[in-house]
């Protein structure tokens, strides 16, 4: 693993026996010895810890930030009140996505969160398109802990009791030991839960005084997958990307009513055309549930067929595993309009044989979150 990035939790993440792997240009851990499955059981019944300091954080400051950043993304920044945070995309001129990222409102800056892999890419386009008073700030010296479960809130609310005012997508500024974190309510799990953003020097001893409390394990990238697949979270490189648009994604449901036809500020930001003229006809495919038949998951890269023989592939599966929480495999991908009512049925191409899958709703999993 020579010329992989370390977090600043490296080497807490060895004295727990942690399995590492290579991911986004880090040494991350995969597992523990509790194993993938009973940390996404774990995690689904009291609280998992996960690091996630590879991830990008950017400060943007300056004159009209939430307006020079909206013409980005195909949301509504500018009507964002201070603190609260909003998913978007960066998309591109053609409607496709660049990489997706949460956008916080902290008064009188807007902090971002953006994909590891994606990272570098972001900064330069953020250079490249936002006018030259906004100011931009990546952040190398904090770390990233998200807490996910039922049992956060009471978990997190001994070292940081302002949590417990806190509902889903807040965002808020408290104190730990005399240094200042920045903790958002959300996560990537569909548990209730948080992130929280605190200097590297203070993250060791905040992650073990997690750590100390009986309600919380470590969880590694392998669990945070099957979690992410149960709630039906797009990842960015499989789900999404500059192939897909929005629409496509299902991803309607991040694109308010000012920035569609008729609101506003409709458009206004790259590939709006395609974006806006899906949003009123209908993408031609689209991201689906799919549960396959039996207990052998289909994974990225299956193909899918609306029939048992013959015939070209109509789509692919861009997601898929073992859902501990159900028992059962479940995928995600994308299929034409015709095909993708709950309940029907497709094909997807395992090992020279054709298995039936049926597509289902998502999320597979209803979520937690703490309206």
């Amino acid at each position: 693993m020579a010329g992989l990035q370390h977090t600043v939790l490296f080497d807490l993440h060895q004295s727990l026996g942690a399995k590492m792997v290579p991911f986004a240009g880090y040494e991350m851990p995969v597992q523990y010895p509790a194993g993938v499955l009973k940390e996404h059981q774990h995690t689904r019944a009291a609280a998992g810890l996960f690091d996630v300091s590879h991830m990008g954080q950017i400060l943007l400051r300056g004159p009209d930030v939430a307006a020079a950043l909206e013409a980005l993304v195909p949301v509504d920044l500018q009507g964002l009140p201070e603190g609260r945070q909003r998913y978007a995309m960066f998309t591109d001129e053609s409607g496709g996505v660049l990489d997706d990222l949460m956008v916080a409102n902290r008064g009188d800056h807007l902090f971002l969160v953006v994909n590891a892999a994606r990272k570098a890419a972001d900064l330069a386009h953020l250079r490249e398109s936002l006018p030259e008073s906004i100011q931009i700030e990546p952040l190398a010296d904090r770390a990233l802990i998200a807490l996910q479960g039922p049992q956060a809130e009471l978990a997190l609310a001994r070292l940081l009791p302002g949590v417990l005012e806190m509902r889903f997508m807040d965002v808020a500024t408290l104190d730990w030991e005399g240094g200042a974190v920045w903790v958002s309510r959300s996560g990537y799990t569909g548990e209730d839960g948080f992130e929280v953003s605190l200097p590297e020097a203070a993250a060791v001893g905040f992650a073990r005084a997690l750590l100390a409390m009986e309600e919380v394990a470590p969880v590694g990238l392998g669990a945070r997958d099957s979690l992410r697949l149960e709630a039906g979270l797009c990842l960015y490189g499989h789900d999404i990307d500059t192939t897909t648009s929005p629409v496509e994604a299902g991803l309607t449901w991040a694109i308010q009513k000012v920035r569609r036809k008729g609101g506003a500020r409709e458009g206004g930001f790259p590939g709006a055309e395609r974006i806006l003229r899906e949003l009123s006809d209908g993408a031609a495919r689209q991201r689906v549930g799919l549960i396959p038949e039996g207990r052998a998951p289909m994974r990225e890269g299956v193909e899918l067929f609306d029939q048992e023989k013959g015939g070209d592939p109509v789509g692919r599966i861009t997601s898929g595993g073992f859902a501990p929480s159900l028992e059962h495999p479940v995928a995600m991908g994308y299929l034409p309009k015709a095909l993708c009512a709950t309940g029907s049925r497709v094909y997807g191409e395992l090992r020279g044989r054709r298995l039936p899958v049926t597509v289902a709703a998502l999320p597979f999993r209803p979520a937690n979150y703490r309206k």
